[in-house]
């Protein structure tokens, strides 16, 4: 397969068409930079032209176009000489380091740093004259000079290269992070929601269900009091939350997170919807961190919620203890076929529970067991250490 030369870049051939114009001009009026050399006249437009060619590779083959470069400066001196050839090697030797291999833009000016060192103890040991600095000058100026500005221009651009890729990978973890945190929030947005609405409208549906399917006065009263109740407390509970999200809700007050303090009433709620419920609470629950107390009283609410969507006739109990550095949540309640109406579920309740046992570092079980042989309940047993995350202003762990 055959390889194409590369293309040159258009600011090469503009580098390269000035060179030689400039090269011509010179040469034109006459104007040389040596006298009595081998080949005086015409012959230094061949460094000239071979030179300005050279020009054409600088970003291409940078390495290439250096080492032909040198030759044809050192032919140049051969000629009369052309100050436009020494001052487009100088701009090889600067494209070396700046296109150049990395090994390259690190050698390019050591070598030339001591090349020129080099020349200029070489020229005062054979002149032994202080004019022979002025050629190490001139060498340092041809080869150190654009060397080392080379090199240094592409330190440049490899560091702002380097910031820019550290900029855009900070970018891409900064929306990911944000993505992160919109996807949290909207999952405890939703676990909030479901815990604070669904009993109450699971209530309603299940009182409703039954003054549809009771003709009695007294029964259809009883179940429309207690729909109208949760319809209340449900409509509290959306404005709280509502409270929580909006900035601007008119409510100057903060707004208390639900704690075990609120057990009780919360027990009595379910027992005005039709439930046997009964609580026992053990050790001190007053001082518990925000966040706990509210993963506990919500893994309360969603299996009292539960309890009164799917269990059967029976007790159930609710047991709150602490021991040591860490609260356990236990709700049994009876497990079997059911009689009376049954409101649907969706099973979001028990991946909310695990989700704020989880967020606290704790450990949770939901199932059924066999309370005895002829009896079998469903367990909620959640244990959460009071060692938790700092919280956050709505009540969850940060």
């Amino acid at each position: 397969m055959r390889l194409s030369p590369p293309r040159p870049h258009r600011d090469d051939v503009r580098i390269a068409a000035v060179g030689l114009l400039g090269g011509l001009a010179l040469w034109g009026i006459g104007l040389g930079m040596n006298t009595g050399r081998l080949l005086d006249g015409a012959w230094l437009l061949v460094p000239l032209v071979a030179m300005s060619a050279l020009e054409l590779l600088r970003r291409a083959r940078p390495r290439f176009a250096l080492a032909a470069g040198t030759l044809v400066l050192g032919a140049d001196q051969l000629t009369q000489g052309s100050l436009a050839t020494v001052l487009m090697f100088t701009d090889v030797m600067y494209a070396a380091a700046l296109y150049g291999t990395p090994a390259a833009a690190r050698r390019l000016p050591v070598s030339t740093g001591l090349i020129t060192v080099a020349t200029t103890l070489g020229f005062l040991a054979w002149w032994r004259q202080p004019e022979a600095v002025l050629v190490g000058v001139m060498t340092g100026l041809v080869a150190f000079g654009p060397a080392a500005t080379g090199a240094l221009v592409r330190n440049h651009r490899d560091r702002a290269a380097e910031e820019r890729l550290r900029a855009e990978q900070t970018a891409l973890l900064a929306e990911m992070d944000r993505a992160q945190a919109v996807t949290a929030e909207r999952a405890r947005m939703a676990r909030e929601l479901h815990d604070m609405v669904a009993n109450h409208l699971s209530a309603i549906a299940i009182h409703s269900t039954a003054a549809l399917s009771i003709d009695e006065p007294a029964t259809t009263r009883t179940a429309l009091e207690t729909i109208r109740e949760n319809s209340v407390d449900g409509l509290a509970e959306m404005r709280r939350l509502i409270g929580i999200l909006r900035d601007s809700s008119g409510d100057t007050e903060p707004v208390a997170a639900p704690s075990l303090d609120g057990l009780g009433a919360l027990v009595e709620q379910a027992r005005t919807n039709g439930l046997d419920v009964g609580l026992t609470l053990t050790g001190p629950t007053g001082d518990l961190p925000a966040p706990v107390g509210l993963a506990a009283y919500r893994i309360v609410q969603e299996s009292l919620t539960n309890a009164l969507k799917h269990a059967s006739t029976g007790r159930v109990t609710v047991a709150v203890e602490r021991t040591g550095e860490r609260i356990e949540v236990r709700v049994l309640s009876p497990y079997g076929d059911r009689d009376g109406p049954r409101a649907p579920g969706s099973g979001a309740g028990l991946v909310g529970m695990r989700e704020r046992t989880a967020l606290l570092g704790g450990a949770f079980e939901a199932g059924p067991e066999e309370a005895s042989p002829c009896t079998k309940v469903w367990r909620v047993l959640a244990t959460l250490p009071l060692d938790t995350p700092t919280p956050s202003p709505e009540g969850e762990p940060a």
